[in-house]
């Protein structure tokens, strides 16, 4: 059954096995990375006689060495011989893999406008004669791999961001579906030099310091005894409070934009302390909101950390 909708989502249950086809310039690539980001195991440009054998391989079958993801596999007029593409298909789902079907599409006028602002080459383009020829030839090749989609994204209207979204909505796990965003906070300690991945950085240098604490200095933040005593000045509360206030609203912000990884550094002056209990703090406080956050100790070499 074909579906036409850009924005509807799919009756159909999340399937193991994506065929990714459809016409270059449609958004192909965005929604492969966007299956990546999701945890799929994308295969990109694949020939298509080489469909049924990659799936075979990478679901564990006759090498028995499949990994248990999700697959997307990604073949289109890059890989030639396009007359192959729907018999593979039905080889494939002759296999009993119950792989669906997803054929990108746009309209002849935001396909043209894509190509001149990336100034991509269109894979036909030699053998057409032109941009437009290219385009008309690669829907004929296709006109019956749509036909015979489960599904029919148009991308016309799509922003890359709304395209993330409705893929999301409609391929992700249940965890993923609900926070589809990896938060990273990394503690570091500024006389080491400021963390280049960091999308948001906090400063909390003004918070008391255990180095000046000699039964303190030796240890770290991740010590209970340095933990009580960050705690223990008045400001670290307000601060968290405001930190946690600032960030939490923040996030759904950057899903809405299609952001999949964000780096969150808290820095003190060494990295060892005070950034390190609060990025452990803020770290519980977003998982407690259901995203997936892990932390990092950027400098904890340099004090024999774990």
């Amino acid at each position: 059954m074909t579906n036409n909708s850009a924005l509807q989502g799919s009756n159909v249950g999340v399937p193991r096995i994506v065929v990714l086809t459809g016409i270059s310039g449609a958004g192909k690539q965005a929604a492969a990375r966007t299956f990546e980001d999701l945890g799929w195991r994308v295969v990109d440009n694949l020939p298509a006689r080489l469909l049924p054998m990659a799936a075979q391989g990478e679901l564990g079958g006759e090498s028995g060495d499949g990994d248990g993801k999700p697959l997307c596999l990604v073949s289109d007029v890059r890989g030639g011989h396009v007359a192959d593409l729907l018999p593979a298909y039905e080889v494939l789902t002759e296999t009993g893999a119950k792989p669906f079907l997803l054929f990108m599409d746009a309209s002849d006028e935001t396909l043209l406008r894509r190509f001149k602002e990336t100034r991509r080459t269109h894979p036909l383009f030699d053998d057409a004669g032109g941009i437009l020829p290219a385009i008309a030839r690669e829907r004929e090749y296709l006109a019956a791999l749509k036909e015979r989609a489960d599904r029919v994204i148009d991308t016309s209207i799509l922003t890359p961001a709304e395209l993330r979204v409705l893929l999301v909505d409609e391929y992700a796990s249940v965890d993923r579906k609900e926070h589809p965003l990896t938060v990273t906070v990394a503690s570091f300690g500024f006389k080491h030099g400021m963390p280049q991945d960091a999308d948001l950085l906090f400063d909390v240098r003004f918070l008391c310091n255990p180095h000046y604490v000699p039964e303190l200095k030796t240890h770290t933040g991740l010590d209970p005894e340095v933990e009580r005593y960050v705690m223990n000045d008045a400001r670290t509360g307000e601060f968290l409070e405001r930190l946690y206030d600032l960030v939490g609203w923040s996030l759904p912000h950057y899903v809405a934009e299609g952001k999949a990884y964000l780096t969150i550094g808290i820095g003190c002056t060494g990295g060892k302390h005070r950034s390190v209990v609060v990025a452990e703090k803020l770290a519980t406080f977003l998982r407690g909101l259901g995203y997936r956050a892990l932390v990092q100790h950027r400098d904890a070499a340099q004090w024999g950390m774990r």
